[in-house]
């Protein structure tokens, strides 16, 4: 019978085995542990942050306790205070401030005039002291100004009262141009490629996505010089744009829309490096001079370049072969628009104006449109 010469080494090797796999057991249990610490801490730190910015409670409070004592006042603070018809939903935004100045504006003669009847809450035909508290409160907010300024208009939500500094907007049925709304929890671990890709599948059918756009198109050219002023997107991204349920565009967050003549001053002069110091927001950029190492105050793109930079991918996905390659053309020229191009103005209204020109006549006889 043969023998090993060597009679332990069969005994030795599973030995060796277990406590390989011993090892690989106690290290994979550890970095499982180490990534179920990290995680909570990252939702324990989200969490706290959010609960903190999001205290609905605390703000009805203060702002109730101060329409009570006679210190503000306006057509929402019954309703918000008394009645209690009116009460703090979902919190959309966990930014803690949104303060700008008004500025130079045009006609300003007729902005105050315009403010000061919104300010008469109770259209007695008198401001009273809380109501003039009340606005001027209101007044250092971007959106709020915009809304009085815009209020006329189609895609800007209608402002239905206010109450110190809190206002309130009519309702919108889609808060995002498009994807779909997932619990912070998840969003933090999803990556910002497959997102993108993922909110690309859940939109609306291609001739609402194209009124949807028109309605933006529609909007660049309401603030876009206007009788007071020009205004700047500073931030065009798709969370800021909703829509109703006949497919009308509204603007859900404009507090990144700021009169031009502040951004100028908030942007002039900064010290710089390199362009990228130049920033307001995500998209208001001006140039670094190197010779200064200052920024200068004019900005790069106009809004209308930053819209079709939005609605390219938006647009291009499920387009009618029939126009896509007009469409992809236009949207490029629209892209490359440039605010210090000459006779940028007349660019900016023939591409504007053949981008609608497109859309509508593709959808005007559809019944999705």
């Amino acid at each position: 019978m043969a023998r090993s010469l060597c009679p332990g080494a069969w005994l030795r090797k599973p030995y060796q085995l277990q406590a390989r796999l011993s090892y690989v057991r106690m290290k994979y249990l550890f970095f499982s542990w180490l990534a179920v610490f990290v995680g909570s801490w990252i939702l324990y730190v989200q969490y706290s942050a959010y609960t903190e910015l999001c205290r609905g409670k605390d703000c009805k409070k203060i702002i109730c306790d101060k329409y009570k004592t006679g210190v503000i006042d306006g057509p929402a603070c019954n309703s918000l205070c008394v009645t209690e018809t009116l009460y703090f939903g979902k919190c959309l935004s966990t930014k803690p401030s949104n303060q700008a100045k008004l500025g130079d504006q045009g006609n300003l003669s007729e902005l105050v005039n315009l403010i000061l009847t919104v300010a008469d809450g109770d259209k007695d035909g008198q401001v009273s002291l809380g109501e003039a508290k009340s606005a001027w409160a209101l007044l250092q907010l971007n959106e709020f100004l915009l809304m009085v300024i815009l209020q006329d208009k189609e895609h800007t939500p209608k402002l239905m009262g206010f109450c110190g500094d809190l206002y309130v907007m009519e309702s919108v049925e889609y808060t995002s141009l498009y994807g779909i709304n997932l619990p912070w929890v998840i969003e933090l671990f999803i990556p910002s490629g497959f997102r993108r890709t993922m909110d690309q599948l859940f939109t609306p059918s291609w001739p609402r996505k194209a009124k949807i756009a028109i309605g933006l198109l529609e909007f660049v050219e309401d603030v876009f010089h206007g009788p007071y002023g020009n205004f700047l997107m500073c931030d065009t991204s798709a969370k800021n744009l909703g829509y109703n349920d006949k497919y009308d565009l509204k603007m859900v967050d404009m507090r990144k829309i700021v009169p031009e003549t502040n951004l100028k001053e908030l942007i002039k002069d900064r010290h710089c490096e390199s362009d990228s110091d130049c920033v307001y927001g995500t998209d208001c950029r001006t140039s670094c001079d190197q010779s200064t190492m200052k920024c200068t105050s004019e900005v790069i793109q106009p809004n209308l370049a930053k819209a079709c930079q939005l609605l390219k991918d938006y647009l291009l996905r499920g387009a009618p072969g029939e126009i896509r390659e007009e469409l992809e053309k236009q949207l490029y020229s629209c892209i490359a628009l440039k605010v210090t191009a000459n006779q940028m103005e007349m660019e900016h209204s023939l591409i504007l104006n053949n981008l609608k020109t497109l859309l509508w006549k593709k959808i005007s006889y559809t019944n999705d449109s």
